[in-house]
């Protein structure tokens, strides 16, 4: 089993010469190596789903269930959400449209909140269920493709942090500062999480969401029992 926290990691003082730069991209590109060995080992089939991952291809159908299930997860362990995720895809017609799920918004809130009772979350999975209903999926991917962080931002329940979750899902080349990747990034005197995998990803050639996913689970769950997760869980 790996273990992030028996390495050393001293955190370096920033300055304009590039010899503390260096070192803190080698810092992190050594851990980076040692996620990656325990995260293909485990979650290969969650870093194959990612590096596929791309806006461009995205369906409608995929749209609104990695929508849902960054919503769904704020605040919220994954393996928890994991237990109820099937059955709340089923609640909104297994994800087939936004259309389908406008007429059925009744059934489907009235359904979903029996398992989980969280209104606001589920109030807003319809919302923007009618509004890629009213403005048509190919418009609404356009507007993501020009300004996704905005454009995601705007959405019911999607916050600062949670947009760029939703946004490395949907196959963007960023990463979400989480509390996890926060807390590596400054033990290794990075400003936030999109430097520390951008600069990894400039090393290693993985994209930087493919990065924020490797790191994420050994983060998450390095330390923990290892059991097979949804066919991507970040």
């Amino acid at each position: 089993m790996y273990n992030l926290y028996v390495v050393t990691v001293s955190p370096l003082t920033r300055t304009d010469g590039c010899g503390d730069q260096t070192n803190r991209a080698d810092a992190a590109t050594e851990i980076y190596l040692r996620a990656k060995a325990f995260a293909e080992a485990h979650f290969g089939d969650e870093i194959l789903w990612q590096r596929q991952a791309d806006i461009a291809r995205i369906t409608e159908s995929d749209f609104l269930r990695e929508t849902a299930w960054v919503i769904f997860c704020t605040g919220f362990r994954e393996r928890t959400l994991r237990t109820y995720f099937s059955y709340l895809s089923l609640c909104f017609c297994d994800w087939e449209s936004a259309n389908a799920i406008v007429q059925c918004a009744e059934v489907c809130r009235t359904s979903a909140l029996a398992a989980f009772n969280n209104p606001r979350k589920v109030d807003a999975i319809i919302e923007i269920a009618r509004r890629i209903d009213q403005e048509g999926f190919t418009n609404f991917r356009l507007e993501i493709l020009q300004k996704p962080i905005d454009v995601l931002r705007r959405l019911p329940y999607i916050g600062p942090i949670t947009a760029f979750h939703l946004a490395k899902n949907l196959g963007f080349p960023v990463a979400k500062p989480d509390r996890h990747l926060q807390r590596l990034a400054t033990a290794l005197s990075y400003t936030d999480a999109h430097l520390l995998c951008q600069d990894i990803a400039e090393v290693s050639g993985d994209p930087p969401q493919v990065v924020d996913l490797v790191l994420w689970r050994f983060l998450a769950e390095g330390q923990d029992r290892v059991s097979r997760p949804r066919k991507h869980a970040s």
